[in-house]
């Protein structure tokens, strides 16, 4: 059957002749064509269609398959394409452009890209324009993906010797009215003329166009387009820039995050770092204007946690007293690298603000530092319910959870005030200890602070340890813990034991690992990793392989102090009672997590029995506030199964390899991942002599075999060994009292770790640079967890 330009079946004529026809629209310069559709066409009707045209006028036959330059694959020289044919051969090139569907050339391609092995082929028959130059443009650069410039090819004479590659060609690059490039082919003006043309296209069609274009005779003719399949990322260095890391937050978001984890997050860190900047004084206004900065504290990318870096240092921007005091002040914050100076060019005016006014309102937070934390866990124990969520319904289970992040998530000053007062004490304690005792003054801080006394988060090692000791009297009851499974160990565990587990749980049964993803497993979902660390510490006290911990002098270093000993008596008192603060308030933050976590578990199940989700833990695949509109009749769809399947399906492609830091430009999800750009330049990687270095935090040397652990869940640390992790969070701590020593790869003096660490007294070094690629499973090292030295050690 035979279509034209004026009568056609868009369903028929294959995809290159349908883009023509539906182009007429918005140009008259196209050449006159015909399509013979996958049926073909008598010879009359053939003739008839030919005659339409001037006599001596010759014709580009081309293929016009079903699938053919659409939006994901364009079969780009896979079809034949005849030029210049005369009227009488072309019905014989028709047969022959058919033909070329069937080749070995077309068949691999549509097997490489998943397609049916044959699709319907219509041709399509063009009057041949006469060129005087020809060529192709792009309405994105398809090298860089940047959609704001226009690539435009040209050659002397037909597009043919640029299509295959036997001339080659002039290259312009035209943004809005600047052409870069040089060649003979185009004037200035024809390149404009071509990229408008192009352009108009990709307006018309709703994405960037690839065309082929001719010049005859002075007048511009649009031969074909299609949209460029080849666009994936961006690579340039243009447009909008963020800098992303994981290093600090991996601690506590390892892996691959749900999307219903990401967006609580993301909206209590805009929340928390509000609450910061009014605590330290900034004004409403400028609160208001930085906006965005707190909306966009942190990023998802494969699934994956990153701080975004220029949002923290805008934040510290316009904290008061950051024109004056910078260097300080992003130290503080956690903020390390220096900026390059064109991305330090993007931050907002520092604050004008003075420090003295932050300060003052900051001694009267200090004042009240241990009623507004005792205000605040009476509202958290008044606010978090222990009764049985499944009696309420979901409309008052979505309230529930309303009620939490209004009084809670909203109101998160006590623990604010407390974080930054441990960082400003702790800091001060150092510098101190450092100018009275030279370069010994970290590793005293530290020494010192294991003495804080009732920090919440190393009580599980201490019921740990109570629990082993009752079962290390029963060599049956240790192999059972070790080896049974948890109904077994349920059922077979002493009274004593029976009850201490239950407290544990009762008390504990929120701490997991990765604690503050929602849809990490609990210890009260899966006690088995409990029984195994009791077991596994009864296994190590059986062996006699328990040692004292190492303790400090504390009153001979205060004497050292001389004259100025009452000042360094008041910053260890404070940094120890904020550390401790810090720590316990981290554990009442478990506690709100598990509170929400239990909500929406809950809502899951509900959603499931009605068939609006396919099973209960989908629902960690929505979005917190889709679950609450879908709910309260605000939602955009009802379609909650459809999209967490699709999210699911996205999710188990991920693998958690995603850089620990890169830069994103222009659009982020579509940008390229660069390596950062740093205003030092890149460091050397340090020789491996066998010598690691890190940050003690707690003294004491120790030598043993290294146990590389990457899922603690699972882990068996033998009596002697050293754990070596990447990172740690306050799951692992069940792992602790088993090891003689502890290595992990990132993390801070301050990171829950290292407190814990020092309070159980257990040697530890943080922060060592590329420890898992350096120290393998079994290797025999020994650790200085005061020195910050890790060495390899010959066998």
């Amino acid at each position: 059957m035979i279509h034209t330009q004026e009568n056609y079946d868009p369903r028929r004529i294959g995809g290159k002749a349908e883009a023509l026809a539906r182009l007429a629209r918005i140009t008259e310069d196209i050449p006159a064509w015909f399509v013979l559709d996958h049926e073909g066409a008598s010879a009359d009707e053939t003739a008839q269609a030919l005659a339409a045209f001037s006599a001596g006028t010759l014709f580009a036959v081309r293929s016009s398959a079903a699938d053919e330059d659409g939006d994901r694959h364009s079969f780009a020289g896979q079809f034949a394409t005849y030029l210049n044919v005369p009227r009488g051969e072309v019905r014989a090139r028709v047969e022959d452009v058919r033909a070329s569907a069937r080749t070995e050339r077309a068949e691999i391609y549509r097997r490489e890209h998943g397609l049916p092995p044959q699709a319907q082929m219509a041709v399509l028959v063009q009057r041949m324009v006469q060129a005087d130059c020809a060529g192709v443009a792009f309405g994105a650069n398809p090298v860089t993906g940047d959609a704001g410039e226009c690539v435009v090819s040209a050659v002397a004479g037909l597009g043919d010797a640029l299509v295959d590659g036997s001339s080659d060609a002039d290259t312009y690059h035209v943004r809005a009215s600047e052409v870069i490039g040089e060649g003979g082919v185009l004037t200035q003006a024809q390149c404009l003329e071509v990229a408008s043309l192009c352009r108009r296209a990709g307006r018309f069609f709703g994405r960037a166009q690839d065309i082929e274009w001719a010049y005859e005779e002075g007048r511009l003719f649009l031969l074909q387009s299609r949209p460029i399949t080849s666009l994936r990322l961006y690579t340039g260095r243009e447009g909008i820039v963020n800098i992303w890391d994981n290093s600090n937050i991996a601690e506590s978001y390892n892996g691959v995050t749900t999307p219903l984890t990401f967006s609580f997050i993301r909206m209590a860190y805009e929340h928390v770092y509000r609450e910061m900047c009014r605590v330290l004084g900034v004004s409403e206004r400028v609160i208001a204007a930085g906006d965005f900065i707190f909306s966009h504290m942190l990023g998802l990318h494969d699934g994956q946690v990153y701080y975004n870096l220029l949002s923290w240092y805008k934040l510290v921007a316009i904290l008061p007293g950051y024109k004056t005091n910078a260097a300080f002040m992003e130290q503080m914050m956690g903020v390390k690298e220096n900026l390059p100076p064109r991305v330090r060019a993007l931050l907002p005016q520092p604050s004008n603000a003075s420090i003295w006014s932050a300060a003052r309102k900051l001694f009267r937070h200090y004042r009240r530092l241990d009623a507004s934390t005792a205000d605040f866990l009476r509202l958290l124990t008044a606010t978090v319910r222990r009764d049985d969520l499944s009696l309420l319904s979901t409309a008052a289970l979505a309230a529930y959870y309303r009620d939490l992040e209004s009084r809670l998530l909203k109101n998160w000053t006590a623990p604010v005030v407390n974080d930054f007062f441990a960082m400003i004490f702790y800091g001060l304690l150092k510098n101190t200890l450092t100018a009275f005792c030279g370069a010994e003054g970290d590793s005293l801080a530290n020494a010192l602070l294991r003495h804080s006394g009732d920090i919440i988060s190393a009580e599980p090692a201490r019921r740990v340890r109570e629990m082993a000791r009752l079962a290390c009297r029963d060599d049956a009851l240790v192999d059972l813990l070790l080896t049974g499974g948890v109904v077994r160990i349920g059922r077979e565990l002493p009274e004593d034991l029976r009850g201490l587990f239950a407290s544990y749980l009762d008390t504990f049964g929120d701490r997991c690992i990765n604690e503050l993803k929602l849809e990490s497993a609990t210890l009260s979902d899966d006690p088995l990793t409990l029984y195994r660390a009791v077991g596994n510490f009864a296994r190590k006290l059986q062996a006699g392989q328990t040692a004292a911990a190492e303790t400090v002098d504390e009153a001979a270093i205060l004497r050292r102090a001389g004259w100025k000993r009452p000042l360094l008596v008041w910053l260890l008192r404070n940094a120890r009672r904020t550390v401790r603060n810090r720590e316990n308030l981290r554990f009442e933050r478990t506690r709100v997590f598990g509170a929400v976590r239990s909500v929406f578990r809950e809502i899951g199940a509900r959603l499931a029995s009605f068939g609006a989700l396919d099973q209960r833990d989908d629902v960690f695949y929505l979005e917190y506030g889709e679950v609450l509109a879908y709910i309260e009749g605000t939602a955009t769809t009802r379609d909650l199964r459809g999209l967490a399947a699709l999210r699911r399906q996205e999710y188990a492609a991920y693998d958690g390899g995603a850089p620990d830091r890169f830069e994103t430009y222009d659009c982020a999800a579509l940008s390229a991942r660069h390596p950062p750009e740093t205003a030092g330049g890149d460091s050397a990687v340090p020789e491996d002599d066998g010598l690691l270095r890190g940050l003690g935090c707690c003294p004491g040397i120790v030598r043993g075999r290294a146990r590389v652990v990457t899922d603690p869940a699972h882990a068996v640390i033998q009596p002697g060994e050293i754990l070596v992790a990447q990172r740690t969070d306050p799951g692992w701590i069940m792992l602790f009292p088993i090891a003689a020593g502890v290595l992990v790869e990132y993390g801070s003096l301050l990171s829950h770790a290292a407190i814990v660490l020092r309070e159980m007294g257990i040697p530890a070094v943080v922060s060592v640079p590329r420890l898992l690629a350096r120290v393998p499973d079994g290797a025999l090292v020994e650790l200085d967890g005061e020195k910050g030295l890790v060495t390899l050690l010959e066998e």
